[in-house]
């Protein structure tokens, strides 16, 4: 095991070890590289979408916001073009 990794237990349902085992041999790497792998994906993804959720809050406590109705009308001009 490499020195700046950590081990973590998670329970999974049956059917979704049985999924990571056997891709794992499939693409013959380990279950540990592929949970390691996917849990690094969801994290970005995650994060990403928090992080702009929270820049969208940050515009909208400080007024920075565009009327829906003026949205809409953007739009149907746009669509009329």
């Amino acid at each position: 095991m490499a020195a700046n990794s950590a081990l973590i237990s998670v329970r999974v349902p049956i059917n979704i070890a049985n999924r990571l085992e056997n891709l794992a041999k499939i693409v013959d790497r380990s279950k540990s590289y592929l949970a390691a792998e996917a849990i690094e994906e969801y994290l970005a993804l995650h994060e990403w979408q928090v992080q702009a959720i929270q820049a969208g809050l940050k515009e909208i406590n400080k007024g920075s916001v565009v009327d829906f109705t003026e949205v809409k009308e953007y739009w149907r001009k746009q669509l009329e073009d």
